[in-house]
């Protein structure tokens, strides 16, 4: 599994877990199984009841608009996953980690006749494992990537950060915290920001701020981003 840091438009950055190419895989077989049952119901019922036989573009409709439409419905009105990518707890998002608008999906769901529909996966699969941010053709051209939301493997996996060379603290207060409050101060603050919840960023820099007794200089998101950065620079050497 690859990680990427991107940095957005308020300099926050942002480490993403790209989803592998063999979860990416595994679940593109799952989603292609549920639409083969799904034809094959829809084939089962219709040499029951005879109901489409007499009206091909229905029969026509039934067959074959839900299939085509599977990815984009389901990434849509399912927060970025299928029912194969919820299995394998991949989702797709937006290189700034935040939910993809309508455009990102439908641009990526048109470019799989050039990722997979025309080369059979050929050119999905050769842009993931060049391209380093899990991306392939219509994931670059919409700006989105596809994560994995698995556990990682042991604890200072999931809290602790890479702090780079030179970095330079700011709140040595951070450290009245202790990792279990930190590790959900962070996975409030990582989830509200994906979600765009601005509401919950502003209560909990609120509240995390009050605890610290200070008043931060920052927006919401870069004072958190920092504590959660402060917090690592303290407690990593110890």
């Amino acid at each position: 599994m690859d990680n990427f840091q991107i940095e957005t438009a308020q300099n926050v950055n942002i480490v993403q877990n790209t989803a592998g190419v063999v979860d990416r895989c595994l679940a593109f077989l799952l989603d292609l199984l549920l639409i083969g049952c799904y034809i094959i119901l829809m084939a089962i019922i219709n040499a029951y009841l005879l109901i489409l036989e007499e009206n091909v573009f229905i029969m026509m409709m039934t067959f074959t608009l839900p299939p085509i439409l599977y990815h984009l419905l389901w990434e849509m009105f399912w927060n970025g996953q299928s029912p194969g990518k919820a299995v394998m707890k991949i989702r797709v998002v937006k290189l700034d980690g935040s939910k993809p608008e309508f455009s990102n999906y439908l641009l990526r769901w048109l470019l799989r006749l050039i990722d997979i529909g025309a080369s059979g996966g050929g050119v999905a699969l050769v842009t993931i494992l060049l391209n380093g941010k899990g991306q392939r053709v219509g994931d670059i051209a919409a700006a989105t990537t596809v994560i994995s939301e698995k556990q990682r493997v042991g604890f200072s996996q999931t809290i602790l950060m890479d702090i780079p060379d030179g970095y330079v603290p700011k709140y040595p207060q951070v450290t009245v915290f202790n990792d279990i409050e930190m590790q959900t101060i962070k996975n409030v603050f990582t989830e509200a920001r994906y979600n765009g919840n601005h509401n919950v960023v502003l209560k909990l820099a609120k509240r995390v701020s009050k605890v610290m007794e200070i008043t931060p200089e920052e927006t919401p998101i870069l004072f958190l981003d920092r504590v959660v950065k402060d917090y690592n620079f303290y407690t990593q050497g110890l």
